[in-house]
């Protein structure tokens, strides 16, 4: 999207240039900037081909300050809690779109982008899913529902966080224990990702995690050896999603290179889940940078709107306050997608 219009007719003459021309002071010609400010995070973002985007709850739909900041603000929208397996599926076969297509079908007529959130997580899963114990049935199970859920918004959704939150925290650089894990091993990734390339091809598959920031940490590098193994056997994967999910000081000092390393390995990264405690100007604004200084950042989303729409609320981590106003956070973001 470029709010740059063309001037003049491609075929204008010269005689109408020249006039054009005579009529333009210099004060004129000097003028317009390189590019046209924005006064929203979305369509400033839009300048450099990125998305700025928000975690969407369809129950707060109704609220017209909450919408209104929706419209207005960001390009790009993430579902909360309505894709999760406990809402689309909650008995086995039986799904659940409702939710889900309340916000696909609002960010549409708005010409927002849709990012698909989430398809396997180890948490959020109904207790059928979490209980099965034979392989074979659970790996039909879930390939089954990345296809339903993936065939249902095909065409819809940009960009899939296919597995999220799949790494132990701590010192091991392992993947966690859980259901898809112990009973499939560590291949389910693998196959959760080639079951979504058959069900969506055009889709970007993404893999998910928080506490992925800091380059020398054991679960940053593990879930980096495993992105560069996929790369290097062919595995679809797309893009890697940074929660960044940070206290009061921002990100790592290391987080741009943490970025930059993971996209030279030939994956988009994103930064899929940002709330900062506190929202200190200069911490939004280190965390943009990072995004703006990495070719292949193609876009930011904050985890909600307003400080009281957070998780983490308590902790007023947002660019909006209670009341909707806009935070200091919120113009040093915007200052920062101008490159500035």
């Amino acid at each position: 999207m470029n709010p740059l219009t063309r001037l003049g007719r491609r075929r204008a003459s010269v005689l109408t240039l020249l006039a054009v021309g005579a009529l333009v002071t210099p004060a004129a010609a000097t003028a317009a900037p390189d590019a046209v400010r924005a006064s929203t995070l979305g369509a400033q973002a839009a300048q450099s081909g990125r998305y700025f985007g928000t975690a969407v709850a369809s129950g707060r739909l109704g609220d017209g300050t909450y919408t209104g900041i929706l419209d207005r603000e960001f390009n790009s929208v993430t579902p909360e809690n309505e894709m999760k397996w406990d809402t689309t599926e909650r008995s086995r076969g039986s799904f659940n779109f409702g939710p889900a297509d309340q916000i696909v079908n609002r960010a549409a007529s708005h010409g927002q982008r849709m990012r698909g959130h989430t398809l396997v997580w180890h948490s959020q899963l109904p207790s059928w899913v979490s209980s099965i114990r034979d392989a074979n049935t659970l790996r039909g199970v879930m390939n089954n529902h990345i296809t339903q859920v993936m065939n249902h918004y095909k065409g819809r959704i940009y960009a899939w966080d296919v597995v999220n939150e799949a790494f132990a925290d701590g010192g091991s650089g392992q993947m966690r224990s859980s259901v898809f894990r112990d009973v499939l091993g560590t291949g389910f990734i693998e196959e959760a990702f080639r079951t979504a390339r058959s069900a969506d091809p055009a889709a970007k598959l993404c893999y998910n995690d928080y506490s992925i920031e800091n380059w020398s940490d054991a679960k940053t590098q593990g879930v980096y050896r495993m992105v560069r193994d996929f790369k290097s056997r062919g595995v679809p994967i797309d893009c890697v999603g940074f929660q960044s999910h940070f206290g009061a000081g921002g990100p790592p000092s290391s987080f741009q290179t943490t970025l930059s390393n993971f996209a030279a390995l030939g994956v988009d990264v994103q930064i899929t889940e940002l709330d900062i405690a506190q929202a200190s100007s200069a911490a939004y604004a280190n965390t943009v940078r990072a995004c703006m200084n990495v070719a292949r950042c193609t876009g930011i989303t904050v985890w909600g709107i307003r400080d009281s729409d957070s998780w983490r609320s308590g902790e007023n981590p947002l660019l909006f306050d209670r009341n909707g106003n806009k935070k200091a956070a919120y113009q040093s973001t915007l200052t920062t997608l101008g490159g500035a």
